[in-house]
């Protein structure tokens, strides 16, 4: 069962009665490079998990964070029941299946895990909506009496999902977005309710320009509704849900694959995975040419003691990010530090996708299904080019599919 939340840079430690603790409290502007992660008191589990019950977070409720934070303070299991079923009643558990036209060019099985027919299409969701559980949960408490605006940085699916999650609970959301997002996926975000906000690249200014309107929006009040566990712990919360359902639907089918391929931008997806699935399947995180951060900054951080403590001089912005793989085009992969403890963790590794692959796998998906767009083929792409490189074995691999093509 959960207790609390810690710093993984400076040991700080959160009560997980604590409400609306979302950032360690030792970091500061100056200092922001800390990470939260969940603490588990390696309880035995009271409630036995219904295998038949479809909502992951009902199924799981009581591995995760906001439903300790709820039963901590006093709500009853069939108050947070309740609860999960008026804010993520849209949710259900998402298919692993095996992929035939992957295999047959890959040389080996297969299996993809499809999140594109989850909410808003992609994984982005489950990461909202463990924050938005959290607040309502707060606010059913009478810890928060007031709803501040929402604020995330986003040039897609992120978006998208949050649009859809705080609309769903009528609460205001403010989206920073690139120049270049599409005007008609802009006006879906419109009509859903959110505050659209373009946000210009400045010559000579590192980084991404849609992060410093945000993180302004943030200083200024808003809520981090973020799917970056630096800015907002809690969306690795329900970003957990997908790791447990994996973990349980490979014993299922008796599946024991050599590895679990992801593609990587900001780094949630990858995180929440490895956390939720546990260490025994290593964990290859995939990135683009075009934009590679995370596996610059693992290749400088291989010699350094805890690199968590030299973030600012290892994980350098990109420079001119570019692929067909728009999603994942992230300056920074701000979950860097605990995506490079999983890999220690699970024996993983990162690998660097050429843009030829990622076109290949992006066309190789979607000519046998289902439809998804180029970043959530992603992950596809590094599975291609090791397998090309002969660095995989007989045994099966998995993928995940998300962010359904529009």
């Amino acid at each position: 069962m959960v207790v609390g939340l810690q710093c993984v840079v400076c040991g700080e430690e959160i009560e997980i009665s604590r409400p609306l603790s979302w950032t360690c409290p030792r970091a500061t502007e100056v200092d922001p490079f800390h990470v939260l992660e969940f603490v588990d008191n390696g309880a035995p589990p009271t409630i036995e998990i219904d295998r038949g019950e479809s909502n992951p977070f009902v199924r799981y409720r009581e591995r995760m964070g906001w439903w300790a934070f709820a039963r901590a303070n006093g709500m009853s299991d069939d108050e947070t029941v309740g609860l999960a079923r008026s804010v993520a009643g849209q949710f259900s558990v998402t298919p692993l299946q095996p992929h035939d036209g992957l295999s047959d060019v890959i040389g080996r099985s297969v299996w993809a895990k499809n999140e594109t027919v989850g909410v808003s299409g992609s994984h982005k969701s489950r990461h909202l909506v463990g924050i938005m559980l959290h607040l309502i949960a707060a606010e059913h408490l009478g810890m928060l009496t007031e709803r501040p605006p929402l604020a995330i940085s986003s040039c897609g699916n992120a978006a998208l999902a949050a649009a859809t999650v705080a609309s769903s609970q009528e609460w205001p959301l403010r989206v920073f977005v690139p120049t270049w997002m599409d005007d008609a996926f802009g006006s879906g975000l419109d009509a859903l309710g959110a505050e659209v906000n373009r946000c210009e690249r400045v010559a000579g200014a590192a980084g991404d320009p849609t992060m410093s309107a945000f993180r302004e929006a943030v200083s200024q009040g808003a809520i981090p509704f973020s799917v970056q566990g630096p800015a907002n712990a809690w969306c690795l919360d329900g970003g957990r849900t997908i790791g447990w359902e994996l973990h349980d639907q490979l014993n299922d089918v008796e599946v024991a694959p050599q590895a679990v391929f992801v593609q990587v931008g900001g780094g949630a997806l990858a995180t929440s995975l490895s956390l939720g699935l546990g260490d025994d399947v290593p964990l290859v995180v995939v990135q683009a040419e075009g934009c590679a951060p995370l596996h610059r900054a693992l290749q400088a951080a291989s010699g350094v003691d805890a690199p968590e403590l030299h973030w600012a001089e290892l994980m350098q912005p990109w420079e001119s990010p570019h692929s067909l793989a728009d999603g994942i085009l992230d300056d920074e992969t701000y979950d860097w530090i605990s995506i490079g403890r999983a890999i220690e963790r699970s024996s993983g590794r990162s690998v660097v996708a050429t843009e030829s692959e990622i076109v290949h796998a992006h066309e190789l998906v979607n000519t046998s299904g289902p439809p998804t767009s180029a970043t959530g083929t992603a992950g596809v792409a590094g599975a291609l080019g090791e397998s090309a490189a002969g660095t995989l074995d007989d045994r099966p691999i998995v993928v995940l599919l998300s962010g359904a093509a529009r």
